[in-house]
Order: C-alpha cells, then sequence, then structure tokens
C-alpha cells in the first residue's frame, strides 16, 4: 500500500502533490456497497434508508449501476466528488466557502458555508448535498458536520493529514479483495496510481467540461 506522509498543522498544502483516485470499474462489483459503509464509518454520514427522501441523502459516495443500451453491458462503479482542479462549486460559491487545496482536494467550510447551494447546482456530478437536520451520535472529532451546511467528499482528509497513507473507501475495497480502488499522488511519477495511469486507458466522467478532474475512471 502507497503511504502519505502527515504533515504538520502548521505547514500548509502544497501544489507539489496532487491527491487523486483511480477506479477500475472492471473489478468493481456488483452488489457490493462496502467503499460505502466505509465511507459512512469514517466520515459519521448515513446512507440513505427509507426514512430519508433521496433527494436529502448525503452524497459522499454512491454506487451507479450503468447500462449500456447498444450492448446490454452492466457497469459498477462508486461515484464521489471528482476534486476537480478548475471546480465548479468553488467559482460559484458567493462566501468562499467552497474552496480547492493546493494539494487538489475539494472542501467545504462550514463555518462560511450559508447553505446557498449553489455549488450543489453547479456540480456537475451530484457530489454535494445539504446537512438538513441537527447532528448528535454521527459526530466524528475530526470531521465536523453542521445543519445547513453542503458536505461532499473530503477524499478522508483527516486521515490524509495526519499520514495514513489512504482513503477509508481504498481500504475496504483492498480488505474486500476487489482492489477496485487506488489512493496516491498523481504528481509523483513514481507513486503507484501514475505508473497504472500510464499503463491503462482511462477516462474522466464528463471530460468535455474540461474540469481536469482527480478522479479517473477505468473499464467505462
Amino acid at each position: 500500500m502507497e503511504v502519505a506522509h502527515g504533515r504538520p498543522e502548521s505547514q500548509a498544502a502544497s501544489s507539489a502533490v496532487r491527491w487523486g483516485m483511480l477506479v477500475d470499474a472492471t473489478k468493481c462489483e456488483s452488489g457490493c456497497d462496502d467503499c460505502v459503509t466505509a465511507c459512512s464509518t469514517e466520515n459519521g454520514w448515513t446512507p440513505v434508508d427509507q426514512s430519508v427522501h433521496k433527494k436529502q441523502a448525503p452524497q459522499w459516495i454512491r454506487k451507479l449501476e450503468l447500462q449500456n443500451p447498444l450492448t446490454q453491458m452492466e457497469t459498477n462503479l462508486p461515484m464521489m466528488c471528482q476534486h476537480c482542479a478548475d471546480a465548479p462549486c468553488v467559482d460559484v460559491c458567493p462566501t468562499g466557502a467552497s474552496f480547492k487545496r493546493a494539494d487538489g482536494i475539494v472542501l467545504v467550510n462550514r463555518h462560511t458555508c450559508i447553505g446557498c447551494r449553489y455549488c450543489m447546482m453547479a456540480c456537475p456530478y451530484k457530489a454535494r448535498s445539504l446537512v438538513h437536520e441537527s447532528l448528535n451520535d454521527t459526530q466524528k472529532p475530526d470531521v465536523p458536520r453542521g445543519i445547513g451546511c453542503v458536505e461532499s467528499c473530503t477524499l478522508c482528509v483527516q486521515k490524509i493529514d495526519r499520514g495514513d497513507g489512504t482513503t477509508a473507501c481504498v481500504e475496504a475495497c483492498t480488505a474486500s479483495g476487489h482492489n477496485a480502488l487506488l489512493f496516491g499522488d498523481m504528481n509523483d511519477p513514481e507513486s503507484e496510481i501514475s505508473k497504472r495511469l500510464r499503463e491503462l486507458p482511462t477516462k474522466q466522467v464528463r471530460a468535455d467540461l474540461n474540469l481536469n478532474l482527480g478522479v479517473r475512471y477505468h473499464g467505462i
């Protein structure tokens, strides 16, 4: 497993690094939601159930099932914030609450988010959601969330900054033996993700938007 090194709190994120993820859809199993469960457990959000309206469900990560209308071939893949280099959510935010760190991770500052949801409308991937209710038992000390704030996948920024080396979803996918997810530094030519990106044909979802995504897909 590739290991990221934690940085001191006083040290800013560096543009020398660009964190990203490779999703191999050919290895993503139908019916498996280990990545969703792991993200929920790590970050303290509850997956959608029958008691929650789907439009109000957290969108940190969700599994999609796609079918080619010509061949009928089905493809499964996880969808989350794509951590765009040119993020539409950042462009439309009136308060600067949506921002991109120098290392490519797109985040929301809950202290300055006013819940206007412009970023949700601007996101081409439906990867953001608004917290509609007060949060109690699910709160995690290092993953602040709050009612009236927009949230999305953070690439487990708390784990990266403390040097855990990868995200919760990648850990779960690896533990299950599927190995459909790979996380790492896309700026480092010797990192495992960079090597795989050179070896495999990959696509960016809605590549026509030229957003330079931090999440790449193989097999779609």
